[in-house]
């Protein structure tokens, strides 16, 4: 394989991009670089006078088929594929002159099936055949020939020309990001066309955002990737108005507090601290529901995420800076709340634009192991009181009910296993991530402390011994919301029944690791 320099004397130059184009091909021109150009590219530089061979006249077949076939042709493809080293004599005898430069990227499919009114038939017409094939002969010939794909690396790639032509090096990164973005390009028509849910071969394909400082601790490195064309409400589209950048730990308990909130249409807040929400509250005015909700374990709190589905206001922000936090998320603030938020001037604030109740059935959650990947459904099952059952000679009374629909939504965002209380629509005390259910219930009701007496509890799973029961009800526990199905649930209704206490059960758990 040639590894040495190459100037390039002939380019063929083919964008739907063509942001910088001209101003491309006008250096080019300069340093004594022919010009073969197609369709839309080719009247841009015509425009800008810039004299450019035509792809018809260079290859003598005209574009047929409505363009479907322009570039297919062995006079662009042999001059791009062939090696000058071992076929010079074939490439003279069929008169195939040499293409050191392929300048190409696609129909932009991607932006075409996230229109609203997009059909299949429009889909489509919007795949690029001659494009793909350009850039993979060219990534092919790496020794020979360049390939851009990017308006971004045209600078460098001119300077390189400026002294003398371009490396094997610059070559052999621009192949891989050629060959990137063909794939990435093949994966999303994939996946387009794909209606499994769980297809037999899996393609993922995200486009780097950033590269963080560190991961989740400073000896590993970290970035972060958005989906092709990223057009939610979330993270990574929100505005960000103040504060430090955003780390690798900010984002994945930032992106937890988002989810949570995401459950509930009413006021919200929601307090996050290293994955697990700390304090949740609903209500009807946001100053109160998030006094709650960060008093609802303040010293857990500290240092952690909040997030609200409501207008900031100054009197929220006012209470927001009397503490410390991480990141604040909100739709939007009002303009004397962002100048009290100021004050704080290494918070995070971010205005998420919209923060509505959500919930779609394509949402996926992919987690790796050694040697392959999970993946399965977002838990957005809700539960309503139609699906209890009530097993319990004592019946909860409606206002037990909602607070138990509440804490519901919440525990499916702890980890297990996971015990959650709650009172008055706000939590009082969560126990996540223990190995035992009966020490997720004790570290709950320390939590909880004298707030314990009254509350619900809700269990991410069966009790599987009426232990659990009898903790619940020395601490004042009255009502328990929990899934049912444990070959002990007689002997845990009959605690219930002994305690005075009101149990449901889902008939379903809401597990989370």
């Amino acid at each position: 394989m040639n590894t040495n320099i190459v100037q390039p004397k002939r380019a063929l130059i083919s964008v739907s991009n063509k942001s910088g184009i001209v101003e491309l091909a006008q250096k080019l021109q300069e340093h004594g670089v022919e010009i073969i150009s197609t369709g839309g590219t080719f009247k841009k530089l015509q425009g800008a006078n810039i004299p450019a061979i035509e792809i018809t006249d260079f290859t003598g077949f005209p574009e047929i088929m409505h363009g479907r076939v322009k570039t297919l042709h062995p006079l662009v493809h042999g001059g791009i594929l062939g090696l000058r080293d071992e076929h010079a004599k074939e490439a003279e005898d069929n008169h195939i002159k040499w293409i050191d430069l392929v300048v190409c990227n696609l129909y932009p499919f991607a932006e075409t099936i996230s229109k609203p009114d997009v059909t299949k038939e429009i889909a489509i017409e919007n795949i690029d055949i001659g494009g793909p094939s350009m850039i993979r002969s060219a990534g092919k010939n790496v020794g020979w020939v360049s390939v851009v794909i990017d308006p971004d690396d045209y600078t460098s790639l001119l300077k390189e020309i400026s002294n003398g032509g371009i490396t094997f090096a610059t070559r052999s990164n621009l192949q891989a990001k050629a060959f990137r973005h063909t794939a990435q390009y093949d994966a999303i028509i994939a996946n387009y066309f794909t209606k499994e849910k769980f297809p037999e071969d899996l393609t993922l394909t995200y486009k780097k955002s950033y590269t963080l400082r560190y991961g989740e601790n400073p000896h590993q490195e970290g970035t972060v990737y958005h989906k092709i064309n990223n057009v939610d409400h979330n993270l990574l589209n929100a505005n960000i108005i103040q504060g430090k950048e955003l780390s690798y730990n900010n984002l994945g308990d930032a992106d937890g507090a988002l989810a949570t909130l995401k459950e509930f249409a009413e006021p919200t807040c929601v307090v996050v601290k290293h994955a697990n929400p700390c304090g949740v509250a609903t209500g009807t005015d946001m100053l109160n529901v998030f006094k709650r909700a960060y008093s609802a374990d303040s010293l857990s709190a500290f240092g952690g995420i909040i997030a609200i589905n409501r207008t900031c206001t100054k009197e929220i922000a006012d209470e927001i800076v009397r503490v410390y936090a991480e990141i604040v998320l909100a739709p939007d603030y009002d303009t004397n709340a962002l100048e009290v938020l100021a004050k704080k001037k290494n918070m995070r604030v971010l205005a998420l634009n919209n923060v509505t109740q959500s919930f779609r059935p394509d949402w996926q959650e992919l987690k790796y192991i050694d040697g392959g990947l999970l993946v399965q459904d977002v838990d957005q099952q809700i539960i309503q009181k139609d699906d209890l059952q009530f097993p319990t000679e004592k019946k909860p009374t409606d206002e037990e009910i909602d607070t138990m629909l509440f804490a519901w939504k919440v525990l499916k965002h702890i980890k297990s296993n996971g015990i959650l209380l709650a009172k008055n629509n706000t939590t009082t005390g969560i126990g996540m991530g223990q190995v035992s259910r009966v020490d997720a219930v004790k570290l709950a009701i320390t939590k909880a402390g004298e707030k314990t007496a009254g509350s619900i509890l809700a269990s991410d799973a069966f009790f599987p011994f009426r232990d659990n029961i009898d903790e619940a009800a020395k601490a004042g526990i009255k009502a328990i919301i929990q899934p049912g199905g444990s070959i002990k649930d007689g002997e845990v209704i009959d605690a219930c029944n002994e305690h005075g206490i009101a149990m449901v059960f889902t008939g379903m758990r809401c597990f989370k690791h």
